[in-house]
């Protein structure tokens, strides 16, 4: 679990344009769940354009850091149960 933040936004690169999950914190014990597309990857941000039938707003960001530190958790849509945080421990 010890991954640094160079090696999340190299995984989240390899990811651009593939459908994803997230699991965000939203405080007092709420966690969001959003799912879209991996739209970019910024030097601290990454970007998703989230589906539009669903939610009010088009796109989210999020920093790498919050991978890190479990604040949020992506999957890919097309791999079952695929923790990008989770996907170099071996």
């Amino acid at each position: 679990m010890a991954k640094t933040l160079i090696e999340i936004k190299r995984s989240l690169d390899e990811n651009v344009g593939k459908r994803i999950t997230i699991l965000a914190n939203g405080g007092r014990r709420k966690t969001i769940e959003r799912s879209g597309l991996l739209e970019g990857t910024y030097p601290s941000v990454f970007t998703i354009k989230l589906d539009q039938d669903e939610y009010a707003v088009e796109r989210v960001s999020y920093s790498y850091t919050d991978i890190l530190t479990e604040t949020v958790k992506l999957s890919l849509a097309d791999e079952v149960d695929v923790e990008l945080e989770a996907a170099e421990n071996a």
